[in-house]
């Protein structure tokens, strides 16, 4: 039994593939429809991906903020810039814009200049009111705006940083959003049904350019844009692997059959998606176009071997048997090493890339085992492939191409080792120069008309990214003690002095500006109070807080009165500089905070995300050692032999190192996107290096030990496969180059990269290592039992079936 399953397997599973068909094939339309109705459960999704681990310090830092303040990326932002605003036809078009979005269920508060309020001393009742800063009445007068601005600009200062910039004169709006409905699909509708039609009514109206921005907006015209390279992904991908496919193999019906089993293969892909309930994210959205990558490389070795043993003795039931027994164990190899390639990413701890690492693996196998049945038995039904369907076996440029590849690697190993070190020495010293890094609009579209807008607020109120300090005292009500005030304050003048974050909002701010109104206004009085002032300022301050619905600083300390915030916003800054800002503020928070009084977190998504990144680069890492050596043990228990495997995974290690060190020179960081191409390059790139090593050692075995000849007639083989595949994939991963994010491209474009220099490495650097080191030992390698039988029947087969 175990000598008929190690020796006859294939053999068997070719027999069932192709005596029941017709049940195979209803087989396959039942699953596609069960999976095409798992469909349902695929939508996009509306929260923001986080890079580390639910029980991470920082991440439970960061839900301990949510807990205690809700959720901080409800903000969106509008700006303008514009010598024309304080005019009474843009005042009122502003005006109408703000009253449209207030009246939305979606919104919770907008603070704007339309609305604004100002604080006024009630001596009578001892506290402060807020009054409106504008009379309505008076805007049709442009003497009277220009008064308000000059008031705006000069007497205002606990809203500058928040609504204006003094020096440049420009101005925005905080608008809001519930915060139930921010990761949810009420944001969307929001934003693209309410909020974007009423700012192009304004632009319309007015003719003035406004800016919009913050991370509930940004998150929904990324999505959107994300959704939309979904189906420009699987058209190209569908579009130039199937007319590569036909340059290669010049014949319609080969290249139909291929793409209608890819379709399949993106079908059931969606349908796994569904089928665990999962969103269609940043990283998801690319599965199907890898598929049709991936799995055209399938199509290529089935058709082209084939169509091979129909021109080597024109059997069609024998060259069909033949697909599956002889191709079926080496991509069967294949497949599980790409397909591991991905599932390493299960392991980073990271939802999001276990989701992908997931789906895709598992889709990896779905589309092999679719290609290994479907392909016998849509040929089975068709008429044997004529002398123009086989003609390029045998074509000039890939005979002179495999010539060269035979000359080079029989008389001058010596000049590829050189190469190799060479290279080896040039990509060491590149990846001494890169550097981790990443952001949370890093990877967004640069072209993109909101990406012009972050660079404006940027500029003018350095950055959309929050950053927050939750300041717990440990005492209720101690948030509006003097001492915590002060300490509040001396924090805050550290955070201004630095020119990465923006001005800070907290409750100090509402201080000051309690002194300011007790002084009538007077902007030089915008300051802490003193010692003498403090008792009654305070007084004031605290009275004006308590159930007020204009309450401007109740989303800045918590109910009890325990917990405080100081928010900023970060501009957009790599991990080095993050890294330099943190130190900064931690280094004056403990300084200032005694820790039996005080317990004082930095947190907030820019930080959360810097983090993700750091953490996600060194767990990815890992992943790649992982997958390096699961992909050894496949290959030990297939070949055992410790120099096949030194051979084939040295050879594959080449490109990544090349692609690394590329990476150095050209300055492109070690990111999340970035270091995801290791493990999907060496699981893809190794494939070609199994390919020839299953045929060599079947040639060896065939030929007698002879190891020249059994190396040189499995490139000859496989040659032709590894340069047809290698093709396919370098210009299928290049189709993510057309992608509008920046992650998308450096992911397609390295792995296409490290797939070109993998290719010749196959061809030339596998073939002379294995010479070279069969030479150093003198005698043939041990396989394992099952391999030793396998092959040997087959070699056994062939010379029965030769004569």
């Amino acid at each position: 039994m175990k000598n008929k399953f190690s020796t006859g397997f294939w053999e068997f599973v070719a027999g069932i593939v192709l005596r029941n068909r017709v049940t195979i094939l209803a087989i396959i339309g039942i699953l596609t429809a069960f999976l095409v109705y798992q469909w349902r459960n695929v939508g996009m999704t509306y929260n923001e991906a986080n890079l580390l681990p639910q029980d991470h310090i920082v991440n439970k830092q960061y839900t301990q903020f949510l807990n205690t303040f809700g959720e901080e990326g409800n903000l969106v932002v509008i700006g303008v810039k514009d010598d024309a605003f304080f005019t009474p036809n843009s005042y009122f078009a502003w005006n109408e814009l703000m009253n449209t979005l207030k009246k939305q269920k979606e919104v919770e508060l907008i603070i704007s200049l339309n609305d604004l309020k100002k604080l006024q001393k009630d001596t009578i009742n001892q506290k402060f009111v807020l009054a409106d800063l504008i009379d309505q009445s008076k805007t049709t007068n442009p003497e009277y705006l220009q008064q308000i601005k000059q008031q705006l600009f000069n007497d205002l200062p606990f809203y500058e940083g928040l609504l204006f910039n003094k020096k440049s004169g420009s101005i925005r709006a905080a608008v809001y959003i519930n915060k139930k409905i921010v990761n949810s699909p009420l944001r969307k509708k929001f934003i693209l049904n309410s909020l974007v039609p009423a700012i192009k009514k304004y632009e319309k109206a007015t003719g003035i350019d406004l800016r919009v921005s913050g991370m509930p907006y940004i998150r929904t015209i990324n999505t959107e844009n994300m959704k939309g390279e979904i189906g420009l992904f699987i058209g190209a991908a569908l579009f130039i692997t199937s007319l590569i496919f036909f340059l290669f193999f010049r014949s319609i019906r080969a290249t139909f059959i291929s793409v209608c089993i890819l379709l399949f293969g993106v079908m059931w892909s969606f349908g796994t998606l569904g089928l665990f309930h999962y969103k269609i994210t940043i990283l998801t959205a690319i599965i199907p176009p890898l598929i049709i990558v991936i799995g055209i490389t399938n199509c290529i070795f089935l058709i082209n071997k084939y169509q091979q043993e129909i021109q080597n003795h024109g059997n069609q039931a024998k060259a069909l048997q033949r697909v599956i027994s002889k191709i079926g164990v080496s991509t069967l190899m294949t497949n599980t090493t790409t397909a591991i390639g991905f599932a390493t990413f299960m392991i980073t701890g990271n939802e999001l890339l276990y989701e992908f690492g997931l789906v895709t693996s598992i889709n990896v196998i779905i589309v092999y085992l679719l290609t290994l049945v479907v392909v016998p038995i849509v040929y089975s039904y068709m008429p044997i492939p004529t002398e123009k369907h086989l003609k390029h076996l045998s074509r000039n440029y890939i005979s002179s191409f495999l010539n060269w590849v035979e000359s080079v690697v029989k008389t001058k190993r010596t000049v590829i080792y050189v190469i190799y070190g060479l290279f080896l020495i040039f990509s060491v010293i590149g990846v001494t120069q890169m550097k981790v890094s990443g952001s949370l609009i890093g990877e967004m579209p640069k072209s993109a008309s909101f990406f012009k807008d972050i660079l404006f607020f940027e500029k003018e109120f350095n950055g959309v990214m929050p950053l927050e300090i939750m300041i717990n005292t440990k005492r209720k009500k101690g948030v509006m003690k003097p001492a915590t005030i002060r300490k509040m304050d001396e924090l805050q003048q550290t955070i201004e002095s630095i020119p990465e974050l923006s001005k800070p909002v907290s409750i100090v701010n509402l201080v000051k500006y309690s002194k300011q109104a007790y002084y009538n206004g007077n902007p030089e009085y915008y300051q802490l109070p003193t010692s003498q002032e403090q008792t009654f300022i305070l007084g004031y301050a605290k009275n004006a807080t308590k159930n007020s619905k204009d309450n401007l600083m109740k989303s800045y300390v918590d109910k009890t009165g325990q917990y405080a915030r100081i928010t900023t916003f970060m501009k957009d800054i790599g991990t080095e500089e993050m890294e330099n800002v943190e130190k900064k503020l931690q280094t004056k928070i403990n300084k200032i905070f005694p820790a039996d009084r005080y317990e004082v977190t930095v947190t907030g998504k820019a930080l959360v995300f810097q983090k993700g990144t750091t953490y996600l680069v060194h767990n990815l890492i890992e992943s790649l050692i992982f997958a390096i050596f699961l992909i050894a043990l496949l290959m030990a228990y297939m070949f055992r032999s410790l120099k096949m495997i030194f051979a084939s995974i040295v050879t594959n290690i080449l490109p990544l190192c090349i692609t690394s060190g590329l990476m150095g020179y050209f300055g492109i960081p070690l990111k999340p996107s970035t270091i995801l191409v290791f493990s999907i390059a060496f699981g893809i790139s190794v494939d070609n290096a199994i390919q020839f090593m299953a045929k060599y050692r079947h040639d060896l075995i065939h030929n007698k030990g002879k190891i020249k000849k059994a190396v040189f007639s499995a490139l000859r083989e496989t040659g032709v496969s590894t340069f047809y595949t290698s093709i396919v994939l370098i210009f299928g991963f290049a189709i993510f180059t057309l992608s509008s994010f920046g992650g998308t491209i450096a992911l397609g474009g390295l792995i296409s990269v490290t797939l070109t220099f993998a290719m010749f490495a196959n061809l030339l650097v596998l073939p002379a290592l294995v010479l070279t080191v069969e030479k150093w030992s003198g005698r043939r390698e041990i396989l394992s039992e099952p391999v030793i039988n396998v092959l040997r029947d087959k070699a056994v087969d062939d010379e029965l079936e030769n004569k």
